[in-house]
C-alpha cells in the first residue's frame, strides 16, 4: 500500500471521530454514564476525575485497530484507522486538557480566531453542570455562534 494510501484513510478517521466524539458526548457521557462524566463538570481538588475513564476507553479501539493492521496483512487499513484514532486522542488531550481545562500549568494564549471560537464553545459546554441541558458537545468544530466578540 502507498503511504498517500495510508495517510488518506488516517485523515479521514481523525475527522470521523468528531462525529463519533459528538455523538459520544451527547448520548453516552451526557446520558448513561454520566456518572463517569459528571466528575469533569463539577469542581474538584484532585488531578483525575472519573471523565478520565473514557480516556482509557477509547483508547482500546486505537490499539486493537493498530495491533490488527500490524500483524494480520488482509487487515492492513485497521493500521491507518488506528493512528487516526490515536491523532484525533491526541488533539483530544492537547486541546480539552492542556488548553482548555489547563490540567498541566503550560502558559498558552489562543491567538486565532477557530481556537478562540471552540475555547468559547467548551465553557459554553461547561455552564451546565447537569446531565441535561448542555450545548457545544463537539471538540473540533463549534458553530459561528461561539465567534468571539472583539
Amino acid at each position: 500500500m502507498t503511504y498517500l494510501l495510508y495517510f488518506i484513510i488516517a485523515t479521514a478517521t481523525f475527522f470521523f471521530m468528531e462525529g463519533v466524539a459528538w455523538f459520544t458526548h451527547k448520548y453516552i457521557m451526557h446520558g448513561f454514564l454520566w456518572t463517569w462524566h459528571e466528575s469533569h463538570h463539577k469542581p474538584h481538588e484532585h488531578f483525575f476525575e472519573k471523565n478520565d475513564y473514557f480516556a482509557v476507553v477509547f483508547s482500546i479501539p486505537s490499539m486493537a485497530t493498530i495491533m490488527l493492521g500490524v500483524n494480520v496483512p488482509w487487515l492492513w487499513f485497521l493500521l491507518p484507522i488506528g493512528f487516526g484514532i490515536l491523532g484525533y486522542g491526541i488533539f483530544y488531550v492537547v486541546f480539552h486538557d492542556i488548553i482548555v481545562h489547563r490540567r498541566l500549568k503550560i502558559k498558552f494564549v489562543a491567538k486565532s480566531r477557530y481556537l478562540q471560537r471552540m475555547i468559547r464553545a467548551h465553557h459554553v459546554h461547561h455552564r451546565c453542570k447537569e446531565k441535561e441541558g448542555a450545548e457545544a458537545f463537539g471538540f473540533l468544530y463549534a458553530p459561528k455562534k461561539y465567534e468571539p466578540k472583539h
